[in-house]
């Protein structure tokens, strides 16, 4: 190996793109440990190469260098990550199994950027405000938003739910609080806490049955009073449960407030999807970033045999993403242990491991696709 490092350097002292057997030796050199020794920890070649080659979740390109700083006072040598955006505490896990990186002592930390939004002329008061929406009701729209509020919020984040959903505000029921009275600070409603998310919702201020017989203007009015009287604290996101449609109350939202990016939730149904469709046109239309889109109940499986059945029909969700060429966050299962935990408001949903594990990875892939569609406006 000694003799391969002179001959390099005379190569490149040389620039001489002739000098023979170059290529080889240079690839002799990174897959060695003296690439490291040579041009360090971040420019050595087999380094770089081997943390691009291990896909993270929401990061499949590897981690960018400039979240990284290395300490090499102590041993083993430890790699201080800082994620832009909300990831679990067990993300790095992939990095610590490897042969090569595992070596060293990885440790994470949470800085969430707040990104532009689509009112760059009002205060950035509320966080990543980000839109769960869906062109037609009976999706599931309501449970995805509250799943990933709650998954956010595991992950250390500051999560805030707007139930912008007026005509049939559910986020009471499925966080647990149908009886509590958000209290009132001033001219604010102090929302209720559950959960870990700060949550404001119509359905805390009237009767569990009364109806909201408002037309569109109306609605579209008390929804914003409703975002602003809420005493929210700091928030690093802010998910938003939009009524279904594509009405007074979406154009409302996209051109009055301030709007980071919306996710769209579907299910496999041709009719469900020619509705997100609709759904993604508009918001495109009026300037509101697409990150990315949820198929909801992809398919039943028999607890007893754990033989699928695509209910609503198979994959068209990924159709309609790659159509639409926005990013597929998660396909979620029609399982009934999430509709018993949203209806009792149990909070996030634990068991089964695989399925709690998918709507984490979901909430990453979404908090990681608006920080990064940000990097390239």
């Amino acid at each position: 190996m000694a003799s391969i490092v002179p001959d390099l350097i005379l190569a490149i002292q040389m620039k001489c793109p002739y000098h023979a057997g170059y290529d080889l030796i240079y690839e002799n050199l990174i897959d060695h440990e003296v690439g490291d020794a040579m041009f360090g920890l971040f420019g050595g070649k087999k380094w770089q190469k081997r943390l691009a080659e291990i896909p993270l979740v929401g990061c499949q390109q590897g981690l960018p260098e400039q979240w990284l700083v290395l300490d090499d006072s102590v041993e083993p040598q430890r790699i201080t990550v800082t994620a832009p955006f909300a990831v679990p505490d067990d993300w790095l896990a992939p990095l610590q199994a490897d042969e090569v990186l595992g070596q060293f002592d990885w440790q994470l930390q949470r800085n969430i950027a707040l990104l532009p939004n689509s009112q760059p002329e009002l205060p950035l008061v509320y966080g990543n405000v980000v839109l769960i929406a869906s062109g037609k009701g009976g999706v599931g729209k309501s449970s995805v938003t509250a799943q990933l509020a709650m998954a956010l919020a595991q992950m250390g984040a500051r999560v805030g739910v707007l139930d912008a959903d007026i005509y049939g505000p559910s986020m009471p029921v499925m966080f647990g609080a149908v009886d509590d009275k958000p209290a009132t600070d001033g001219n604010k409603i102090a929302p209720v806490q559950r959960h870990g998310v700060t949550v404001s919702s119509l359905g805390y201020l009237t009767a569990d049955k009364d109806a909201a017989i408002w037309r569109g203007p109306m609605a579209s009015a008390a929804l914003q009073q409703l975002l602003r009287d809420t005493k929210w604290p700091k928030l690093d996101y802010l998910l938003v449960d939009m009524p279904p449609g594509t009405g007074d109350i979406q154009l409302t939202f996209a051109q009055k407030l301030p709007v980071t990016g919306a996710v769209i939730v579907t299910t496999p149904q041709t009719v469900a999807l020619a509705d997100a469709e609709r759904g993604i046109t508009m918001f495109r239309k009026v300037g509101v970033p697409i990150v990315g889109l949820v198929e909801n109940m992809s398919f039943y499986q028999c607890s007893a045999c754990g033989q699928r059945d695509f209910i609503f029909g198979e994959q068209g969700g990924v159709a309609v993403a790659q159509a639409e060429q926005v990013p597929l966050l998660g396909q979620w299962p029609l399982l009934t242990p999430l509709r018993q935990q949203l209806d009792e408001g149990l909070g996030p949903i634990q068991e089964p491991e695989n399925l709690a594990t998918l709507i984490k990875n979901t909430a990453t892939r979404m908090a990681a696709e608006l920080y990064f569609s940000k990097q390239h406006d």
